[in-house]
């Protein structure tokens, strides 16, 4: 029965990419023995609620292979089958690689080498976490594993010892536009994942009895992750098609009446009915809203924090409230002072190594299903590298915090490779973020409190330099909200700055104040949402003239927003200043003086807009 529900699923997907007129029955063909019979034999969950605590996840790593995906939980009686007709349509949640507007979709894939990252995030949690009972697979493409992000995964897996984790290889050889790099050589397959410490199992993936077997040997070994290596073929019973390169991402058109007619006549008993195997209800409901610091901050007027500290500082303060808060960062962990989270609790901390997209992978895993609150941490910079995973955050409806320290020149003698300059535009980009940029511990604290409560992708950039205390402990910050922290009637001029940059714009109100020129300063919290009526109505105030100034590039950042924010009026004079080219190494405040973002440059820009 089993090979025949493959037969069907290959039927499925063919007449479902014909409706459509696109799509991948090919790359749906090579797994349907392996689809057949995970859904049908190996998982358990329940039709009433698909993404349930305690059932098994499965992640669809090669996410062009929906139709396939689709055609299985329709099959399983999740919906009519009738409505797989509806692939790739505008009005349908059908899509051509799975999101999670689809109720059994945790998260979206198709960009590939990704799905792996997060179902050890997934597989982390279930063993460590609600040490429940469910188990995670992912099904790799073949291609897809010349990405290095699968190999940061693997490493992680196995060195956490994710027993309940299984990595299924589609084998299959062939690429888009030619055979992969390794083709059909199973043994090489088999020695690098034995090498990654995986219990290596090379399987034929037509075979419904060896992949049973396979799975069934999963399940009874402890202490590592499996690996099922399956080989396949491109269009398995396509008639002329098979194993033929050239049919990548194309419907069969008019090759389908053969195809569909010799599928038919494979299938020995076409009435089929699978009742999905029984769930252990051992993962507990968990509560993850309204989480608050355990105390509120408590500092000095006289005190001089790093931002990053304040970070760390909250971290414990929300993990000492909620044991699913947790922190995971990329061997920098001394630096952006996550590492400050294990004073609480050392097992929420997770170390995840110098392997940034596998971290922000493993991050969005562990989210899932509501089941932790993860913040996410490294040097601002190199978050850039992970901007694909980010992306694919947010198409995945993901609540993910990121935290990016060590930002702009201000750093330091480090040079240009450890600055994050770009993070700001990086971050900004991404649909309905929150991107905090906090320039005193007070806010600094209040703002991770407000990550921890916020849906979507969250940022906030954090600075190494010590910088002053602005505001009162008991201060009430709002997101889109901004503060003044320096006015008078006599305004000439809005200056907006944050972080580091918000202190200069500090110094520069004092040394245009002996000259009798008065400004007033904005401190925006943050960048998105921006707040543009607090921005507008301020510089109407002041004659109409804003100087921004950001230890950031120009592109992208604080002053972008800023002029995106008043553009429409025509009224308002922008100056902007920022970091203009790839800076050198030097001691911060000679840095911030060369590139045009330290006082002295607020007061030139103050005095040529007025």
């Amino acid at each position: 029965e089993l090979e025949d529900m493959a037969q069907k699923l290959r039927i499925h997907s063919i007449e479902a990419t014909n409706a459509s007129k696109s799509g991948h029955p090919t790359s749906c063909s090579s797994i349907a023995e392996i689809m057949s019979v995970l859904f049908y034999r190996e998982m358990r969950y329940t039709l009433s609620k698909p993404l349930h605590e305690c059932s098994d996840r499965f992640v669809l790593s090669k996410g062009h292979a929906a139709p396939i995906l689709y055609a299985a939980w329709a099959e399983a009686g999740l919906f009519p089958t009738t409505q797989l007709l509806n692939l790739r349509k505008i009005d349908s949640d059908l899509e051509g690689h799975p999101t999670p507007r689809l109720n059994f979709i945790d998260v979206g894939t198709g960009s590939l080498g990704q799905g792996l990252s997060v179902g050890c995030g997934m597989a982390f949690v279930g063993k460590y976490f609600d040490k429940a009972s469910y188990r995670v697979y992912v099904l790799v493409g073949d291609g897809e594993s010349a990405e290095g992000s699968i190999w940061e995964a693997l490493n992680f897996a196995s060195y956490y010892s994710l027993d309940n984790l299984v990595v299924i290889f589609d084998v299959n050889r062939l690429g888009q536009s030619e055979a992969t790099s390794l083709g059909h050589d199973m043994d090489k397959y088999r020695k690098r994942l034995d090498a990654f410490g995986f219990n290596a199992l090379v399987v034929d993936g037509h075979s419904v009895d060896e992949l049973i077997k396979a799975f069934d040997n999963a399940k009874a070994t402890k202490g590592r992750p499996t690996a099922i290596i399956a080989k396949t073929y491109k269009g398995k019973y396509f008639v002329g098609i098979e194993d033929q390169e050239n049919w990548h991402g194309k419907p069969l058109g008019d090759k389908s009446p053969e195809v569909l007619k010799h599928l038919r006549s494979l299938i020995k008993n076409g009435d089929i009915k699978f009742t999905p195997s029984t769930m252990t209800m051992d993962a507990e409901l968990v509560d993850i809203k309204n989480i608050k610091l355990s105390t509120p901050p408590s500092y000095k007027k006289t005190d001089s924090v790093a931002t990053r500290l304040a970070y760390g500082t909250a971290l414990t303060k929300l993990a000492s409230k909620n044991g699913r808060v947790i922190a995971l960062d990329g061997d920098t962990k001394n630096s952006t002072y996550s590492e400050k989270i294990k004073t609480v609790n050392k097992a929420q901390y997770i170390e995840c190594f110098i392997a940034e997209q596998n971290l922000v992978g493993v991050a969005m895993g562990t989210t899932c299903r509501n089941r932790t609150v993860a913040f996410v941490s490294t040097f601002a910079t190199f978050f850039t590298r992970t901007f694909d995973q980010i992306r694919m955050g947010a198409i995945s409806q993901s609540n993910v915090n990121f935290v990016g320290s060590h930002c702009g020149v201000s750093i330091g003698e480090d040079g240009p490779s450890q600055m994050g300059l770009e993070d700001l535009a990086l971050f900004r980009s991404i649909p309905g973020s929150t991107v905090f940029y906090p320039s005193d511990a007070v806010s600094c604290e209040r703002a991770v409190e407000f990550a921890a409560n916020t849906k979507g992708i969250c940022y906030v950039r954090t600075s190494r330099p010590n910088t002053a205390i602005l505001y009162e402990n008991n201060h009430e910050f709002k997101i889109g909200k901004s503060e003044i922290v320096r006015s008078s009637d006599s305004d000439v001029a809005l200056v907006i700055g944050a972080g580091v940059t918000l202190h200069e714009a500090l110094k520069a109100a004092d040394t245009l104040s002996k000259s009798g020129i008065s400004i007033r300063i904005l401190d925006p919290i943050t960048i998105k949402p921006i707040d543009a009526n607090g921005i507008i109505t301020n510089a109407k105030n002041c004659h109409n003239r804003i100087v921004v100034v950001e230890d950031h590039y120009e592109e992208g950042g604080i002053g972008e927003a800023v002029a995106g924010a008043v553009a429409h009026l025509g009224t308002i004079k922008v100056i902007r200043l920022a970091v203009k080219e790839v800076p050198r190494s030097g001691p911060p405040t000679a840095l911030l003086d060369k590139y045009g973002i330290s006082s002295p440059h607020i007061v030139e820009a103050v005095k040529s807009i007025i």
